[in-house]
């Protein structure tokens, strides 16, 4: 399958800013399923530095600046991209590692993967672990339960016990409240399944990047109304890191497309960066269009 994605981002601000640093994570990544054939990035005004590099997780990023006063800033960024699709029952055929046996193995890590895998058991900056996290999960995730049918099970849990509401949740909102209103978005239910995963000593990443939409049948597809997607990924020693979307109770195979991984948001947010006046306010305006080619 191949696809073409489209990811505008259009920043208003109410003085002119007349400096900026940035830093983007909207650039696309190879993964074992994933393939980038190329992409091209559009900024507007243009930057007077900009360059591409990788952060401590591998993602590509793209740094630039502008040093010209801008009222508004538009980043344009068109990449395409070929996915194999994968095999979920294929997966549970190929491990039957328990919880515990991993926790076992995280206890005394032999390879380099384990130890890796053992700093995606830790805080992060917006993920803490905590005791109501463990009692929502531990039930899901004892010892003699199959890691992978575990994380399934765990992923229709959340997928049936919570509301997708983008009006009940902001980038700041705790995992505790998320857990307690049970409702939020794509991000809250991928942060709060790698809490609780953690909470239970099994390590999870947290995944950014796009879902393919398709719209009803006989309707056309609306250009820019596709959206950033997030999800999780469960390490398996025999396999490596295995994905999970809660929001949509599935597997990914070839409809979700990869741009970055972390521990959490904070690691892979799409666009970052300090700017200099702008009058004290902005807005922001976000188009994702998603094609298949």
């Amino acid at each position: 399958m191949r696809y073409r994605v489209r990811h505008i981002t259009e920043y208003s601000y109410g003085a002119p800013v007349s400096l900026c640093y940035n830093m983007a994570h909207l650039l696309p990544r190879d993964t074992r399923n994933q393939r980038c054939l190329n992409h091209k990035i559009q900024i507007n005004p243009p930057p007077v530095y900009q360059n591409e590099g990788q952060d401590y997780f591998g993602n590509q990023t793209f740094y630039f600046s502008i040093q010209e006063a801008h009222k508004k800033l538009v980043i344009d960024v068109t990449s395409d991209f070929e996915i194999t699709p994968l095999d979920a029952l294929q997966w549970q055929a190929k491990s039957s590692l328990t919880c515990g046996e991993l926790r076992a193995m995280l206890n005394a890590p032999n390879t380099p993967d384990l130890h890796m895998a053992k700093e995606y058991l830790l805080d992060s900056p917006q993920i803490r672990r905590s005791q109501a996290l463990k009692d929502y999960a531990q039930a899901t995730f004892t010892d003699d339960q199959p890691l992978l049918s575990a994380a399934l099970a765990f992923t229709h849990k959340i997928f049936t016990e919570f509301k997708f509401d983008p009006d009940t949740t902001t980038v700041a909102t705790p995992l505790e409240q998320v857990l307690e209103q049970r409702s939020g978005v794509c991000q809250d239910f991928a942060h709060l399944a790698i809490g609780c995963l953690r909470s239970v000593g099994i390590p999870a990443r947290y995944m950014s990047g796009y879902l393919e939409t398709l719209p009803p049948p006989g309707q056309e597809k609306l250009v820019g109304a596709d959206a950033s997607h997030a999800w999780f990924a469960v390490f398996v020693p025999e396999l490596g890191w295995v994905e999970f979307d809660p929001t949509n109770d599935i597997m990914p195979s070839d409809q979700h497309i990869v741009t970055a991984w972390g521990r959490d948001y904070a690691d892979v947010t799409p666009l970052q960066g300090v700017i200099f006046e702008g009058g004290g306010s902005q807005q922001l305006a976000v188009s994702v269009d998603v094609q298949r080619r």
